[in-house]
């Protein structure tokens, strides 16, 4: 399987860069941000398969930021990480054209089942008669 290009988008910069080095050990490649505007910048320099985008940010909120990024790369899949007390927003974001989204903190594990899946979705959108092999674990 292709290794997955991930943008993670989120302006707690103890939980981006732990996030970040979880993934990175699970092959991802990450390239993380700390605000909207930021991902959006980065979009027009490198692509990605999907992106993790926190709802609740200084400036230009997840929301927000995944209309532009579904503007840009229509097959993009986007991952919303929500607290507790924003459950509404998280589904607000499905309703927008997010993949899905978890709930902070996330288990690492489930947040990589989501990953795959969403990546396994852009794969058949994108067209591709088979869905992508899977790494032996």
């Amino acid at each position: 399987m292709k290794i997955i290009r991930l943008l993670l988008v989120d302006d707690e910069e103890d939980f981006r860069a732990t996030l970040a080095a979880r993934l990175k050990r699970r092959n991802l490649d990450i390239s993380d941000v700390a605000s909207g505007e930021d991902a959006l910048e980065l979009l027009k320099q490198k692509s990605f398969d999907i992106a993790i985008v926190d709802i609740k940010m200084p400036g230009m909120d997840g929301i927000e930021t995944l209309r532009h990024i579904k503007k840009i790369d229509p097959l993009m899949e986007v991952i919303l990480l929500t607290g507790h007390a924003s459950i509404e927003a998280g589904i607000e974001g499905i309703k927008s054209g997010a993949y899905d989204y978890v709930i902070k903190p996330c288990n690492i594990d489930a947040l990589l089942d989501k990953i795959e899946d969403a990546h396994r979705r852009r794969f058949i959108e994108e067209g591709h008669a088979k869905e992508p092999a899977q790494d032996k674990k």
